[in-house]
């Protein structure tokens, strides 16, 4: 495995005391703010060793490891920030299944019930073979989009 070495300048260890001293950060930025002050091996401060920050800051060697790998590839800001997800999601509905949705939830509910539920509009779709599964929840989000409720 490799070993990262920390050595901050001056201006980032004071960058990274203004984050611990003052203003509004995320626990994020403060953990990380901690581990790379301590992980130090420059002139400005004294370095501690991965088991004494695991310990105080309850983080696991991991964190302490990508956080020095982060820092030395990208540097501090890119360190300080959380990086956005690159995860996609693919939406199960499209305007002809939210059309067909729409109509079975204006239409009158199955003998036996008062009104359409989220899960018995879930599972007619799946019934009536207008989409292999949904869930309760993309029905109501759909719904909410358009502005229907099931207790008008």
């Amino acid at each position: 495995m490799i070993r990262y070495r920390i050595n901050l300048t001056k201006n980032e260890v004071e960058e990274l005391m203004d984050i611990i001293n003052k203003g509004s950060h995320t626990s994020q930025t403060f953990r990380t703010a901690y581990i790379l002050l301590n992980c130090d091996e420059g002139n400005y401060s004294q370095k501690v060793s991965n088991e004494q920050i695991s310990k105080v800051l309850k983080v696991g060697m991991r964190t302490i490891d990508r956080v020095k790998k982060k820092f030395i590839e990208y540097g501090l800001e890119e360190c300080l920030e959380r990086c956005p997800t690159s995860r996609t999601y693919e939406s199960k509905t499209d305007g002809e299944v939210e059309a067909k949705l729409i109509t079975l939830c204006c239409s009158k509910p199955p003998k036996g019930y008062a009104k359409w539920s989220l899960r018995l509009l879930a599972d007619k779709m799946v019934e009536l073979n207008y989409v292999e599964s949904i869930s309760h929840v993309t029905v109501r989000s759909v719904l909410k989009k358009t502005n229907l409720s099931l207790g008008k």
